[in-house]
């Protein structure tokens, strides 16, 4: 179920890691169909392991395409890719799927989480509600960005913060999933959402 996606490091291999190497592993949330496979996708150093499948008549009933009405497949487990930020720094990406029936996958990929991504399509807001209480509820940190999707018009991320009665200090962006630094941007984001976050703690 790979994509075609190349390697855009071919020559790095996992015993090339210096002594002081780090990886992060970071959650790529929210709801159906808000382009969570297609942002780990274009990040992604290596080619992402993604396990998406059609969708079906059966699933018409529970899967709501509103909003998305081209979407033909479905995440049932989840997306994985890697990013390095710098030749010590590496972060792991796991794209949580999108449907309530599959969401006792997300307690064992939230374990040894650092933080989350909360992505938000502002045509179905409230879809990613429940990825907000979830990461609220355990104290994970996170951050909200909003997928700009074609023809969308931009909302002021304040508002957005607003609407989803965000914390104060939880930073709402603007970003093109489909766009490699746009989504490199939202992930740096996060990082330093964390580390300000620690700083504060201790």
């Amino acid at each position: 179920m790979a994509s075609a996606h190349s390697d855009r490091h071919p020559h790095r291999t996992r015993h090339s890691a210096p002594a002081d190497f780090t990886a992060l592993k970071l959650l790529i949330a929210g709801g159906f169909g808000v382009g969570k496979t297609t942002l780990v996708e274009s990040v992604s150093e290596i080619r992402p392991l993604r396990t998406e499948e059609p969708l079906t008549e059966a699933s018409r009933p529970v899967d709501s395409l509103e909003g998305v009405a081209t979407k033909t497949t479905t995440t049932v487990a989840m997306d994985f890719g890697r990013i390095s930020l710098r030749d010590n720094l590496a972060l792991y990406l796991f794209g949580t799927p999108g449907q309530d029936r599959f969401w006792f996958v997300w307690d064992e990929l939230a374990t040894g989480s650092l933080g989350a991504v909360v992505l938000a399509d502002t045509r179905r807001l409230a879809d990613c509600f429940p990825a907000v209480d979830y990461f609220e509820s355990r104290g994970i940190p996170f951050i909200v960005a909003v997928n700009c999707f074609d023809g969308i018009r931009s909302h002021d991320p304040d508002a957005v913060a607003r609407a989803l009665d965000l914390n104060p200090d939880t930073p709402v962006l603007l970003c093109d999933v489909r766009d490699r630094e746009s989504g490199k941007e939202v992930l740096i984001s996060l990082v330093e959402h964390v580390l300000s976050r620690e700083l504060v703690i201790r």
